[in-house]
This record gives structure tokens, C-alpha cells and sequence, in this order.
């Protein structure tokens, strides 16, 4: 008889996350659209590559508001976990989406170091500055929400775009003051390595949860040891631990008890203990004797 908890409060949180990544969304279209008429007017690749980045985390934002929202819906007959493997899945696109960015940005560089072209430094650092201030603001939005996996790959995009505005700011005033264009290009460059590093770091965290991997920072040999040092419990086996969506972490394991009489009062203390000291909410738990019955003579 496996008894089962699965406690309900995500959805509040996805309701508040919803609301903050549509909210981001629309913003950061609207800016891209800005910037990308900036970048060609004042000739500014970091400006440009800027813009494509904030067109992409529109994109991204948006993708993750939808993640969200399948992760809202309840289980169905054919998915009984629900949909919440949604925000995995967006989380690992919106990686790759990235990784793709990043090869096309540098390349376009590359080419610019070569041949520099003209570029109005002062225009392009003031709509750079207006681009970090929006950045900033979506991610003190997004700031509550970090723990998701899918919120987590929203808030990369955002602060690649902050690094990128960072850096288009830069280049503009040093071209403004110097005259110095291959600023510029360079300035991309380094937008591109920094937001490769985390790119990387999220796309294998998203193909790990797919896998069915060990949630990051939780480890079974500490969380099976936890468990056992409960009264009453004398071991645990056939412990799984996995992800079911960007926010939500699943357990099942088999509990060896000392009696089965006071098993109710065990699950309660198993499931207090694994939601207060690991954040595991979505629990399965199969208890078994320990102690066999005395053979009558």
C-alpha cells in the first residue's frame, strides 16, 4: 500500500510567474524594436547584436510564459504528472536558442574587427543606457522566482541583455571619446563569450532533468540518511529522486518500519522533514516491515 502526498502550492507561484514573464515580454519586444532601429541608424554592431539578443529574450520570455502555464494545467488522464515538464523543455530551447545567437553574433564580428565600419558612438551609448535600465527592471521582476529551471533560463536571457547594453554602453563611449571603432566589435565578442558559459551551464542542467537526474544540489545518499534518522524508520531503499518541472521535485522510496502501527505517524514526520529540508513536495512512499512475526510452535 504506497501512500502518496503531493501538496498543492506551486500553483500559486506559477500564477505570479506567469504574470511577471508576459509582463517582461512585452517589454523587451517593444525595446528590441527600439534598438534594433538604433544599432542600424547609428551603425553600432554592439548595438545591433544588442537588439537581436533583446529580440530573442522576447522570445524567450515568451516561450517561457507559455512553459508556465501548461505547468498550471491539472493532470489528465494521459499525463498524470500534468505538464510541467513544459518549463524543462522550454528552458532547454531557450539555451540552444542562445548557443545559435551566440555563433552568428561572433562570426559577424569577426568580420567587423577585419573591416570596421562608421559608428556614432554618443547615440549609440544613450539607447544602450535606456536598453540596461529595461534589462534591470525585468530582472528585479523575475528576481523572486529564481529557484525554476524555466524562470532561471528567462533571467539568463535578461542578463546576457543587461551585459550586452553593458557593453554596447561601453564601446559607444569609448568610440565617442577615441574615435577607436573596432571598440565596437570587440565589445560583441565579449558579450558572446559571457553568455556562452551559462548558455552551456543551463543547457546541460535542462538535459539533466530530462534524464531523469538528481535535481541539482540534492544528493539521495544525504536525503536517504535523513529519512532513515527518523524514529521508527530502520532503512530506506529503491530511492528515486527526480525533477518534474522547472520549480517541482519528486521522491518515491520503500521505508523499512519497525511496526507498521504507527505508520501514519512516520509518513507525516517523512514528509515534513523532506519538504522542510529539501524543498520535496511531490512524495510516494511504500512502507515494509521490518520485524518478521514470531513463528508459532
Amino acid at each position: 500500500m504506497a501512500e502518496h502526498a503531493h501538496q498543492h502550492h506551486h500553483h500559486h507561484h506559477h500564477g505570479h510567474a506567469g504574470g511577471a514573464l508576459k509582463a517582461a515580454a512585452a517589454l523587451t519586444i517593444a525595446f528590441a524594436v527600439v534598438e534594433a532601429l538604433g544599432g542600424w541608424w547609428t551603425g553600432s554592431l554592439a548595438l545591433l547584436s544588442d537588439a537581436g539578443h533583446m529580440a530573442t529574450d522576447g522570445a524567450a520570455l515568451v516561450l517561457g510564459a507559455i512553459a508556465t502555464w501548461m505547468a498550471r494545467l491539472p493532470p489528465s488522464e494521459r499525463h498524470s504528472y500534468g505538464l510541467g515538464r513544459a518549463e524543462v523543455i522550454a528552458a532547454l530551447l531557450n539555451a540552444a536558442a542562445m548557443l545559435v545567437i551566440i555563433i552568428v553574433l561572433s562570426y559577424e564580428a569577426i568580420a567587423r574587427l577585419a573591416q570596421p565600419g562608421e559608428v556614432n558612438g554618443m547615440a549609440a551609448s544613450v539607447i544602450a543606457l535606456v536598453g540596461l535600465a529595461i534589462n534591470l527592471a525585468v530582472m528585479r521582476w523575475l528576481a523572486p522566482h529564481g529557484h525554476d529551471l524555466n524562470m532561471r533560463a528567462a533571467r539568463l536571457h535578461v542578463a546576457g541583455d543587461a551585459l550586452g547594453s553593458i557593453a554596447a554602453l561601453v564601446s559607444g563611449g569609448i568610440i565617442a571619446f577615441t574615435g577607436w571603432t573596432r571598440a565596437d566589435p570587440i565589445a560583441s565578442l565579449l558579450i558572446c563569450v559571457l553568455i556562452a558559459v551559462s548558455s552551456v551551464r543551463l543547457l546541460r542542467e535542462s538535459l539533466h532533468a530530462l534524464m531523469e537526474g538528481v535535481p541539482h544540489g540534492l544528493s539521495v545518499e544525504s536525503i536517504g540518511a535523513e529519512m532513515a534518522s527518523i524514529g521508527g524508520v530502520l532503512s530506506v531503499h529503491d530511492l528515486h529522486v527526480w525533477t518534474l518541472s522547472g520549480s517541482r521535485t519528486a521522491l518515491s522510496a520503500h521505508v523499512v518500519v519497525q511496526t507498521m502501527a504507527h505508520w501514519d505517524r512516520t509518513r507525516g514526520e517523512l514528509q515534513v522533514r523532506l519538504h522542510d529540508k529539501f524543498g520535496i513536495d511531490h512524495v510516494t512512499l511504500q512502507p515494509e516491515s521490518g520485524v518478521q512475526p514470531l513463528m508459532r510452535h
